[in-house]
């Protein structure tokens, strides 16, 4: 009888632990997730939400911002509606501090800011500096738009904005069978050191095919491949970017994020308009939830991030952008002729995705 009571002692110290550890596990994951942008400390997720029409808006006129690219200037090129302007994005259960440049500047005096990625990091780069420049229009500025780094120095508060294109995040190196794209090679990342804060992008290459594809072959380890699996790829490549973050960042000094996976509107049929796709579109969807659902790279890159010992933050912008079918420049774009439904008007999302990194900062 005693040995079964000693038996049945050790069952349950052994369930308690077990119990523990899972309890200790399950907190550790939620503080991971909490800094990856899924809640801030108060429990209020700033990515779910909805949009709704707000006079207020927008942040800046893009006729008085020095920094926009005309493939973004929609107004300058001819887009002849205007409400698009006109949305805010509302969390559910919090309001959003409104963006103020002038706090952003004395907050990161001297310090370095850097986007990191393809032309939705230029797009988000861009949308920072201009409304910055909105909050200071007085402040000096030093300007600089070289490949791949380009920089805005707000004179006055020391703060650098940097921008360094390299749309894989891993590297394309030149190999005697062309271009490569090595997919456990970051020697890029020198450029990245010494910031105080890195917002990182990647996802749109990724599928590029044909004439538009940047890379002859893809190299994994010693092997040497035609092609692969888009998502495998990117997979890879993200993991790769993952190491480089936990052998070279220090939390301490710099803070890191993730923009998030940036959609395109090309295929009205995920949002039950078949024939449609981002032109002639004049409003966002409504609600709080996107028919099609979220895009497979998200979870890859959701997957990537959980498996990291240093702290990234998630800008986790992928629904509430799926819900803006009306903001993109479609064929009003300086720069791209056909039908643009992958980047963004400015002013327009990208000072959302903004104002949502300021809340991240602030609250």
């Amino acid at each position: 009888m005693g040995f079964r009571c000693k038996s049945l002692l050790c069952l349950f110290l052994l369930v308690l632990l077990v119990f523990l550890q899972k309890a200790s596990a399950g907190q550790h994951y939620y503080n991971v997730t909490r800094f990856r942008g899924r809640k801030q400390e108060n429990g209020c997720n700033l990515f779910q939400g909805k949009w709704v029409f707000d006079p207020s808006y927008p942040f800046y006129d893009s006729s008085g911002c020095p920094f926009i690219d005309p493939e973004f200037d929609c107004l300058k090129y001819g887009r002849p509606d205007k409400q698009y302007l006109k949305y805010s994005w509302k969390p559910d259960a919090c309001d959003l501090p409104r963006f103020d440049g002038a706090s952003f500047l004395a907050k990161w005096r001297g310090k370095k800011i850097m986007f990191v990625g393809d032309s939705l990091s230029l797009n988000m780069w861009e949308s920072l500096a201009c409304m910055i420049h909105a909050s200071v229009p007085n402040s000096k500025t030093t300007y600089v738009r070289k490949d791949p780094l380009s920089f805005v120095i707000f004179e006055d508060y020391a703060v650098t904005l940097y921008l360094y294109r390299t749309p894989y995040l891993v590297d394309i190196v030149r190999e005697s069978v062309g271009a490569v794209l090595n997919l456990g090679s970051i020697n890029g990342g020198n450029a990245w050191k010494g910031m105080d804060m890195l917002v990182f992008n990647s996802w749109h290459w990724w599928t590029h095919k044909g004439k538009s594809q940047a890379w002859d072959y893809i190299r994994d380890g010693s092997e040497l491949y035609k092609d692969m699996d888009r998502f495998v790829a990117f997979n890879k490549g993200l993991t790769t970017w993952a190491n480089w973050v936990d052998s070279n960042v220090d939390p301490t000094k710099t803070q890191v994020f993730f923009q998030g996976i940036s959609p395109t509107h090309y295929e009205g049929r995920e949002w039950n308009q078949p024939k449609k796709n981002c032109y002639g579109e004049l409003e966002p969807l409504s609600g709080s939830t996107y028919p099609a659902g979220a895009p497979p790279a998200a979870a890859i890159l959701n997957k990537v991030l959980g498996t990291m010992k240093k702290p990234v933050y998630l800008l986790d912008i992928t629904t509430l952008s799926q819900l803006r079918k009306d903001a993109h420049p479609s064929t009003y774009s300086g720069e791209h002729s056909g039908n643009d439904c992958s980047h963004w008007c400015l002013p327009g999302l990208p000072d959302t995705w903004n104002q949502l990194l300021y809340a991240a900062l602030v609250m």
